[in-house]
């Protein structure tokens, strides 16, 4: 509860164009899901995907089945209410990803642009990766962006972690293939520089 609610009052006190990792439009993320090859009835969830425009551009590429979890319930409610009727064509999931439920085997593409960095405890690491190969489906596709060994130490007041490419893919372990690996220098609102890598693997089984 104490984590949901840290996120609840960063979504109450600043707008979604004012947080650090606010982007117009994510290019990256949607360059990375292309890539995957996934159609456009391929299932995709964003993990901590809060108020972020993914969604709204995979909606507009003619992606149908589209998750967006987050643990804030406001950050969905900002989202919802920019994409409109749109909204109705995702599904929308309050979760805190370390403990949700998820089906399994139903997922084509993991994304999480947001969360694997804030997850300092070990112990909430070892969950979210077991949640992962619950849920992806053999031979999913995971895309997970953290920040680099260049980024900030701390994000919202929180400490972080910082992974290297092959840092990130051996936390993940052996049932997952790299595949490509990326470094973004990513330009928040306030007019600073974050690093970020972003990891592409495939699940093997």
């Amino acid at each position: 509860m104490e984590t949901q609610q840290h996120w609840e009052n960063v979504y109450q006190t600043k707008s979604s164009t004012e947080v650090s990792w606010y982007q117009p439009t994510p290019e990256k993320s949607l360059e990375m899901i292309a890539y995957t090859g996934v159609p456009h009835d391929g299932v995709i969830i964003d993990v901590g995907g809060g108020a972020s425009t993914l969604a709204d551009s995979l909606l507009a590429q003619g992606y149908t089945e589209i998750t967006v979890l987050d643990i804030s319930a406001e950050a969905l409610v900002t989202a919802k209410e920019r994409l409109g009727a749109k909204a109705d064509r995702v599904q929308w999931l309050v979760a805190d990803i370390t403990t949700v439920a998820l089906p399994p085997h139903s997922i084509d593409v993991w994304h999480d642009r947001a969360v694997f960095h804030f997850l300092t405890n070990p112990d909430d690491r070892q969950r979210y990766i077991e949640m992962v190969n619950h849920a992806l489906k053999p031979e999913g596709h995971i895309i997970v962006a953290t920040f680099a060994p260049d980024g900030p130490t701390k994000c919202s007041g929180l400490d972080v972690m910082r992974y290297a490419p092959e840092e990130l893919h051996s936390t993940f372990g052996d049932n997952f293939t790299l595949m490509h690996s990326e470094q973004e220098r990513h330009h928040t609102p306030f007019g600073t520089e974050q690093s970020f890598i972003y990891c592409y693997c495939i699940k093997k089984h």
